[in-house]
Order: structure tokens, then sequence, then C-alpha cells
């Protein structure tokens, strides 16, 4: 694993000044040679926590419904391009996107104005906002 960082320094060459942290799990694979590779060019050795096995399919739950609901569907242009698109689902995901494990409700439910709909009129009053370069749509009511 130690030269499999090399290389990946290597190949990475002058990009890996933007870097700051290598996270990796507690893998006996991932020896003090394989961490001064990278420290020695400035990166911080970060360890996920031990005795934590869920963490790793939590960050891999997140980052498959990230593929699945926007990058897969989009080109991104640069890293700039890249973080407007993960803001404005984040700001969807929180504030309007329905979650299981909150009983369908987003977690910012308190920005959430509340209204009954007793009345099929009301229905017409429904209006559709696309979001994440229109990939997304949220559905609110019309003031």
């Amino acid at each position: 694993t130690a030269q499999q960082a090399r290389n990946l320094v290597m190949d990475l060459g002058e990009r890996i000044a933007g870097l700051r942290f290598v996270i990796h799990d507690r893998d006996p694979l991932f020896t003090p040679a394989f961490r001064e590779v990278f420290t020695a060019e400035g990166l911080r050795d970060v360890t996920t926590l031990p005795r934590a096995p869920r963490m790793n399919a939590i960050c891999e739950r997140v980052i498959g419904t990230l593929r699945r609901e926007l990058l897969d569907r989009i080109l991104v242009l640069d890293e700039r391009h890249l973080a407007r698109v993960l803001q404005e689902y984040l700001i969807h995901d929180n504030g309007h996107r329905p979650h299981q494990s909150r009983c369908q409700r987003p977690p910012d439910i308190a920005t959430q104005p509340f209204r009954d709909v007793t009345d099929l009129d009301d229905l017409r009053s429904i209006r559709r906002k696309p979001v994440g370069a229109g990939l997304i749509n949220e559905y609110h009511h019309a003031a």
C-alpha cells in the first residue's frame, strides 16, 4: 500500500497541493510507511473512529444518493460548478426532500409552512420549482 500511495502522489503531481486530508479506516494495510507518504506531502492523516462499523455504510449511502439523484445526470464543468450544484442540492435535501428516517419529513421541517389541504380546489395552487440544475423538482403551494 505504501508503494500505491507513492504512485498516487506522483500521479497527482501539483494537484496534491489542493488536498488537506487523507481519510482511511483502521485496516492493518495502512502501515506507518503508508501514512508517512502523505504526511511528507503536508496532508493530515485521519482515521475513522474505532468500533464504528456503520460509518462507512452511512458515507456510502450519502455518496450513492448524490450520485443517483444528481451527479449521474449532470455534466460537471469544474470545481466551482460542482460546489454550486452540491450547495443547491444540500439546501433541497435539508429543506424539502422527504427522509424515511424522519417519517417522510425534511430535516428543516420548522422552516416549512404548515398548510392543511382539505379542498380539492386548493390543489390548483401548487407550483413547481426546478432545483439542482433543473434535474429535481420541488412542489409548493402558491402564495
